[in-house]
Parts: structure tokens; sequence; C-alpha cells
């Protein structure tokens, strides 16, 4: 009997590639995942995987046929695409959600990346020069991976630990980013920038130019509310999203 194999499909990576090394598996801009079994609903419903927040990653990992790709070494537009396509090909395309008290359902394979310019930047280079517009300093900096999203999320928990009255969040991910200051790379000095030094009207300009040159996916869609009226609403990705509605 010949053996199965689980059907795939290629999904079309938000950054096309542009900023993986050259030679890196997921520079081609695309990545070939398979569809879910009855294998990965055991992992979704992995009580201990929920706990420690790692179900998501788990699911995606045994989706990736080539499995010398690291989730860490992914943007996180990037894993956004796969989760998308995941879901798509796991549960099919409608993903009914709640929202300010209203139900919606969406349709998942209208939702198309960000519209970007990836040309203007260097292909293989995850790396980036920004003039902040008050100071007149520059700041290197990159695009957030899905590692660096995980070592963040730690190191906010950590910290609220020890203290629960100031949040840390905004500092300790412009600290990811940043990787120097006016071409001084020393860590001590770019962390004390953002501390102490980072002006607040620069900073919101230098979050505004992140947000336009982060390739994701737009998860904004259009639905009719409950009194008739067409709004524009950002799907929420909620634990339903890969839990759909059954009786099982």
């Amino acid at each position: 009997m010949a053996e199965y194999k689980s059907p795939t499909e290629m999904v079309d990576l938000p950054s096309q590639g542009y900023f993986y090394f050259d030679g890196h598996p997921l520079s081609s801009g695309k990545i070939e995942i398979k569809y879910m079994t009855a294998k990965e609903e055991d992992i979704l419903t992995s009580a201990n995987l929920i706990k420690q927040g790692l179900v998501i990653d788990k699911l995606l990992e045994s989706l990736l046929v080539d499995k010398s790709i690291k989730l860490d070494d992914l943007l996180v537009g990037d894993k956004n695409a796969i989760m998308v396509a995941a879901r798509i090909l796991g549960y099919g395309k409608d993903y009914s959600f709640s929202l300010d008290g209203e139900e919606y359902t969406a349709d998942l394979s209208t939702l198309e990346p960000y519209d970007m310019d990836l040309k203007k930047y260097s292909r293989g280079k995850n790396e980036f020069d920004y003039e902040l517009p008050t100071s007149k300093r520059t700041v290197t900096f990159k695009l957030l991976t899905s590692g660096d999203e995980k070592k963040i999320a730690e190191e906010i928990k950590a910290r609220e630990k020890i203290s629960k009255v100031q949040s840390s969040e905004l500092t300790t991910r412009l600290k990811y980013m940043i990787l120097s200051v006016d071409g001084n790379s020393d860590r001590a000095t770019v962390n004390n920038f953002i501390d102490n030094e980072f002006l607040s009207r620069d900073s919101f300009e230098f979050r505004k130019h992140i947000t336009s040159i982060t390739p994701d996916v737009d998860m904004k869609t259009k639905v009719v509310n409950s009194s008739g009226k067409e709004i524009e609403v950002v799907i929420p990705i909620t634990v339903r999203f890969f839990w759909p509605d059954t009786r099982v």
C-alpha cells in the first residue's frame, strides 16, 4: 500500500522573503504547509500547551513541511499569514467572531497583505536606518520576529511580577527593535537612550514608521452591523480562531 501523503499548499509571505538572508529557506517568499489533521486537533486541545501559551506555535510547527525552518525566525507578519492560511485549510474560509456585543462572519480568503514597495529596501537584510525628526539622531532597527515577540512577552511577564504599577511594554519592545543609536551599538548606550533620551514625539513618529514598513496581513474587513450599516472592523484573533463551533 502506498504511503499516504497529506496534501499541502504554498503560502505567500507578506515580506516576499525580502528580509531573510540569501539562501534562507524563506528568502523565496513562500512557505509550504500541510493541511491540518486530527493530530493537529490534539495539539489545539492540549490543556498543558494552552496553559503555557504554546498551542499556536506548536500547531504551526507541526504544519511546516520544511522542518529546517524555525518558527522563531519568522517575521511576525509572515507568521500571521501562515496562521490565516492554516485556519482556512483546516476549517474553511468563514470565521465567526464577536465584537462589541455583535456576531459577524468574515471571509478569511479575502484578506491580503498590506500593499508595500519592498524593492526600495535591501534584499536579505533585516536592518534599517531612521532619522528621528525632532532630535535628528539616527537609529538603526530591525523588524521583530516571532522569537523576539516570545522573549518580549516573557520579559514583560517577569517585570510585572516585580512591579505591578508601571508597565514596561513599550520600552521593552523598543529595546528589541533598536540595534544602535548614531552608529553606537553598545547595549548599555542603546538602553539608556530608550529609557532616558528618547523624546516622546520622536518615539511616536518612529513607531508610525515601523508600522508603515512592516509586512503583514491586513486584517481589516467590512461587515454589516445590526443596524444595517456597513462598517470596517479589524478581525480579532481570539481563542475561537482555531476552535470553530462543534458539537463533537
